[in-house]
């Protein structure tokens, strides 16, 4: 087992570390953290819209008026219809912080590029305007790439010195933008001919290109069980070599599930049926209950089952997090962190709450997540009903009981290991690893 653990953690190890590092990631990474928060708010007033509860409407209808919903959509289209906007800023700042560079002039322009890129509309009254629906997620991946291009545009004509020097006796904000000038400009002209060649091919515009080849692919994988099933298998493997799986594969995995969360909020909104059952709240609320690994059964195991004075107290500390599924003081304090018997469940349990979960979504017994960016700390069965309904909460209800049915043979191992060794029944030395 000693060699196999060395040589998972010599294969993965550095690939994961690689992923971590590399500043594309990080900045998108660092752009959907920075967003999110208004994802967030966006979402809950998606969510009052359209309370799932009997009368609601009509109640809101009689103190609002007919148009009630109006006065909570702006909200939701001002934040999670328009969300490539605000990742393209997080992502800009990061990239232009790992440059140290100017990072307004890099958001500014990250910005531009984008606008140019995107497709714009003519009404019959001669109205221009830029359709929301080409700055949601549909325009995420052209978005992300768009910051990225400009920003490394600025960093190389930056570089090379290529700039506007002002005398020294020039204000220091005028004189940043005289720097920012020739960059600026460098962006526009490149961004503006990208223009001119998609208009010349079969998709017309970038945002076609990228999305029928790029992004429709990718979504359509991110969305199915095997993907998802790859996912979680990586992220627990990782976390169990003390690597943070779930950011590692974040920054790759979450503009395909939160692109897939937005389909569903807007079909939502439109009274449609649900489109994806795999998306940002399918991972976080139903797969991770109780946090990576779907650990909520053994902190339950640790607070009620646990012989040894050692996972009792455990169970103690642990439950609190478990419930707002934070669960680092189950997997460094066990520890599952390079811990053969309990990686095993680790791994394994995860694995069959999505599988369980997809199946139950599939056939129809618990209702497809509305697309509402609930914070990944809600706790379960609070979660489950408000992005699922009463059906969600009881399946969360009973994935805990799976979850410490998963746990238990192999919790019951360390539990009676540790509880021997505080009886002296047997010798450990300072790490917990018995002496022959």
């Amino acid at each position: 087992m000693d060699k196999f653990l060395e040589f998972l953690e010599g294969k993965l190890g550095p690939i994961a570390y690689k992923l971590n590092a590399n500043r594309y990631l990080s900045a998108i990474k660092e752009g959907f953290f920075g967003a999110m928060s208004l994802l967030i708010i966006g979402s809950m007033f998606l969510l009052v819209a359209n309370l799932p509860i009997p009368g609601y409407a009509d109640f809101m209808a009689g103190v609002f008026g007919a148009n009630w919903t109006q006065f909570f959509m702006v909200p939701f289209d001002m934040t999670m219809n328009i969300m490539t906007i605000f990742v393209m800023i997080g992502m800009a700042k990061d990239l232009c912080k790992t440059y140290e560079i100017d990072d307004v002039a890099g958001i500014i322009y990250a910005l531009v590029g984008f606008l140019i890129l995107t497709p714009s509309i003519l009404s019959t009254d001669n109205a221009a305007g830029i359709p929301m629906g080409n700055l949601s997620a549909s325009g995420l991946f052209l978005g992300m790439m768009s910051t990225v291009l400009a920003v490394e545009i600025v960093r190389f004509v930056l570089s090379r010195g290529w700039t506007i020097k002002m005398p020294d006796s020039v204000p220091a904000n005028v004189a940043r933008s005289f720097d920012a000038l020739i960059p600026g400009l460098f962006v526009i002209l490149v961004f503006d001919i990208l223009k001119l060649i998609f208009a010349m091919t079969s998709f017309e515009t970038a945002q076609a290109f990228i999305f029928k080849i790029i992004q429709a692919p990718l979504t359509s994988i991110g969305a199915t069980l095997p993907a998802t099933i790859l996912v979680v298998i990586l992220e627990t493997v990782l976390f169990s070599f003390g690597l943070h799986g779930p950011n590692i594969l974040g920054a790759v995995m979450n503009p395909i599930w939160l692109t897939l969360t937005a389909e569903n909020a807007s079909a939502f909104a439109a009274g449609e049926v649900l489109p994806n059952i795999v998306n940002a709240q399918f991972y976080a609320n139903f797969i991770k209950i109780g946090g990576a690994g779907a650990t909520f059964g053994l902190a339950l195991l640790c607070l009620f089952v646990a012989k040894s004075s050692q996972f009792k107290i455990l169970g103690k500390l642990a439950i609190g997090p478990a419930i707002f599924n934070i669960n680092e003081p189950l997997i460094f304090g066990m520890p599952i962190v390079l811990n053969p018997i309990l990686m095993i469940p680790f791994i394994l349990s995860p694995v069959i709450m999505t599988i369980l979960t997809y199946i139950l979504m599939n056939i129809g017994l618990v209702p497809l997540t509305n697309g509402v960016n609930i914070p990944w700390t809600t706790p379960p069965i609070i979660s489950g009903f408000l992005i699922s309904g009463w059906q969600g909460a009881v399946w969360q209800l009973i994935e805990m009981g799976l979850s410490a049915i998963i746990f238990y043979p192999f919790f019951k191992l360390e539990d009676d290991k540790a509880y021997q060794i505080e009886m002296g029944q047997i010798e450990a030395d300072a790490s917990g690893n018995v002496v022959a």
